[in-house]
């Protein structure tokens, strides 16, 4: 599956988990991407979207 929504285009952030001495290692954030059918420009199509944006109503999915 894709890393990051085609509608807004959140993907994947790094960054570091810090332990309570101080210790920092790299880890990663990952959005929640859905595979759904949507309707896109007339014509259902299928895309990788974000949990926000499909919330928002920012992509209208088709049934």
């Amino acid at each position: 599956m894709a890393n990051y929504c085609e509608v807004c285009h959140k993907g994947i952030m790094s960054g570091m988990n810090v332990s309570h001495s101080h210790l920092k290692t790299k880890r990663k954030w990952k959005p929640n991407i859905q595979h759904v059918r949507a309707v896109v420009d007339g014509e259902i199509k299928r895309v990788n979207v974000c949990t926000r944006c499909l919330r928002s109503g920012k992509v209208q999915r088709a049934i």
